[in-house]
């Protein structure tokens, strides 16, 4: 990571990706001169302790990003509506985790395994995929670069930490209830979520799509720099705490192989390939809940397209889909030489 260490600000900093960002930053000894955590006014002046440091919180406001050098941003578009340009203005490279400037033609869209060249193309601001996309593609993109992608159909198996802290709560509380023969009550989620699956993640517009499912579509076509891509989604949230699960079927342009498939996959770095079925081995959100990598298995012909692939990935959406794949972009600005700090 050169010797450069680097003054780095982590808006919201009390939330679950705030605090993997803390953790990851420690044991990937990512190179922090100061670590500076922001939250809401609510939260500021609060004293956190954060591997083995004891913090104080500030408020996240305009004028609080002097002599930053790098700021995750992970409170959602409000806030980074709110505050990204004032940061930027500040001299502060930022990457964001929101929805809220993705699809802005100025501002790249980053998994580093798939366009880290467009890190280089920021006008201070780099975004990070959404959760189901960026899992998602960890099983696409190697097998688009040995075959040319056309079309895609999506189904998400979400887990709960998607929605954050309050509805892992709720699930725990929902299965507890149901144990102790207590009546069962929700309010994060229009259902039930213990023991069921909801078709619905984020809201539903004039498409009959929802966000989560239009998002997949347009993400996936501008990082993998396919505009004319085919791609319908179904996002299902399910009663799983950590790690989305995601079950593809994807028409390519060339003759499929699956010998040919499986050795793509476990040559790309950012997919673990676990794909013996006759020995029950594929992969499970359990067995990759907090791994780097996704895992891609049930690798198979696809009876409905010609050319097609059928496959299922689990992977981290607190990691990968989150608070790794921004540390990854950040380490390799550094490592290029892209990102240099206000002071030694």
């Amino acid at each position: 990571m050169k010797n450069n260490r680097y003054v780095v600000g982590i808006v919201g900093a009390t939330g679950a990706v705030g605090q993997e960002l803390v953790r990851l930053m420690h044991e990937r000894n990512f190179p922090v001169h100061e670590l500076r955590l922001f939250a809401s006014a609510r939260s500021a002046g609060k004293v956190v302790e954060r591997q083995g440091q004891k913090l104080t919180i500030a408020e996240a406001k305009p004028g609080a990003f002097a002599g930053v050098d790098l700021a995750f941003f992970a409170a959602g578009g409000p806030v980074t509506r709110a505050l990204a340009a004032d940061a930027v203005a500040a001299g502060c490279l930022v990457i964001d985790k929101s929805s809220a400037l993705r699809m802005d033609p100025k501002v790249p869209l980053v998994i580093p395994e798939i366009n880290p060249e467009q890190l280089r193309a920021h006008q201070g601001i780099i975004a990070n995929p959404n959760c189901s996309t960026a899992v998602m593609l960890m099983g696409l993109w190697p097998l688009h670069q040995k075959f040319g992608v056309r079309r895609v159909i999506i189904s998400t198996y979400q887990s709960v930490s998607g929605t954050g802290a309050e509805a892992v709560r709720e699930l725990e509380e929902q299965v507890q209830a149901h144990a102790a023969g207590r009546p069962v009550t929700h309010k994060i989620y229009p259902y039930q979520i213990a023991f069921n699956c909801i078709p619905q993640v984020d809201s539903f517009d004039a498409t009959g799509y929802t966000g989560e499912e239009t998002k997949m579509a347009q993400e996936s076509r501008k990082i993998m720099g396919l505009p004319d891509l085919k791609v319908s989604a179904t996002c299902v949230r399910v009663p799983v705490v950590r790690a989305h699960s995601i079950s593809v079927s994807a028409e390519f342009e060339r003759p499929v192989s699956v010998a040919e498939a499986r050795a793509a996959v476990a040559a790309f770095p950012g997919a673990a390939l676990v794909d013996e079925p006759a020995e029950r081995k594929y992969p499970t959100p359990l067995d990759f809940a907090e791994k780097v990598k996704c895992g891609v298995g049930r690798l198979r012909v696809d009876t409905a397209f010609t050319n097609g692939l059928s496959f299922w990935v689990s992977g981290d959406n607190l990691w990968k889909g989150a608070a790794l794949n921004a540390i990854q972009n950040a380490e390799l600005m550094i490592r290029e030489g892209w990102l240099k700090p206000k002071a030694p």
